[in-house]
């Protein structure tokens, strides 16, 4: 028996609890983020960074002991261009001695090491970066929904955003919930989360556009149901196979990306339900019809060829 043949799941009927689900996890989010805030990291409240070269590459978590004892709280390990060079900024004022004070720290552990540069990133390069950031997301919106209005119609435009901006707000909750340290690398997986979350939304608004104009008989619900059915599978599959990739580099990517890895896992995740349910119900509070979808017709087709009159030649007989 075929999917077509098969009584679909009643996805639609779970329409209301989805949405109170959905609503619920949004007002909580911008609560959470009014009053909590978000941890931002080094790259949006500026501090100093400092890079060294090692004689030999180091274990970057005992280089984070290290730190950690000699009473650094604020910092963020990293190699930088191969595995010998190591890039540590700390979230500390403009000082000029910190450099050979971290390098102090470091030998006194015995490692053999130099310093290269230390240099002081103040909060005004951060305050830009994080207003390029929310314009960068707000522009990545403004073009989805022009691009969908455009591919398909104006009301799968507005079906299509509505889920990008949820998917975001979501994540964003969540960090500001368990204070996980925001910087550049989650602002990537922002941007990541709404490409990946518009490409689901993209498979399942095609083939509700589709069954609209193949289904001849079944209301905007019923069609809507029997598409997300049709897709459900490739929908399981590809996040769960992205969900795989994406465990993988949180478990063993290291420190560096493991805010980048939560980031994306939380987002796929919501992605997945609100390309289901946040843009199906957006369809219908819209009131999606056929006749939104019906193509136009092509000039002269239905109608009476026009009479052509005779050749002057024949008038002359």
């Amino acid at each position: 028996m075929s999917d077509q043949e098969k009584k679909p799941f009643d996805f639609m009927g779970l329409r209301k609890l989805a949405s109170m689900l959905s609503i619920g996890l949004v007002i909580v989010s911008i609560v959470l983020l009014a009053v909590r805030g978000l941890n931002l990291g080094l790259d949006f409240t500026g501090g100093t960074s400092v890079e060294f070269e090692y004689e030999q590459a180091p274990v970057l978590e005992d280089v984070r002991t290290t730190l950690t004892e000699a009473g650094y709280e604020q910092f963020v390990v990293q190699n930088f261009g191969s595995d010998t060079t190591v890039l540590v900024r700390l979230a500390a004022a403009d000082n000029d001695k910190l450099g050979q004070e971290v390098a102090d720290a470091l030998k006194a552990d015995g490692d053999r090491l130099e310093l290269i540069s230390s240099e002081f990133i103040g909060s005004q390069v951060g305050e830009e970066l994080r207003e390029d950031g929310g314009l960068g997301m707000l522009l990545a919106l403004a073009v989805v929904l022009i691009y969908v209005g455009m591919r398909f119609q104006f009301k799968f435009g507005i079906a299509s955003v509505v889920p990008l901006a949820h998917d975001v707000i979501i994540v964003l909750g969540m960090f500001a919930l368990f204070q996980w340290t925001f910087d550049l690398s989650v602002l990537a997986a922002l941007l990541a989360v709404i490409g990946y979350s518009l490409n689901d939304t993209i498979v399942v608004a095609d083939r509700i556009r589709e069954n609209f104009r193949v289904m001849r008989e079944g209301d905007s619900w019923h069609i809507i149901n029997t598409s997300i059915h049709q897709t459900i599978r490739r929908t399981i599959n590809t996040s769960g196979t992205t969900l795989v990739v994406l465990i993988a580099l949180y478990l063993f990517g290291g420190e560096a990306i493991n805010n980048f890895s939560l980031a994306l896992i939380i987002g796929v995740v919501v992605g997945t339900y609100s390309s289901i349910y946040v843009a199906a119900n957006m369809l219908l509070a819209l009131n999606v019809s056929r006749e939104d979808l019906q193509l136009p017709a092509k000039e002269g087709v239905g109608e009476a060829p026009e009479e052509e009159e005779p050749p002057e030649w024949l008038n002359r007989m």
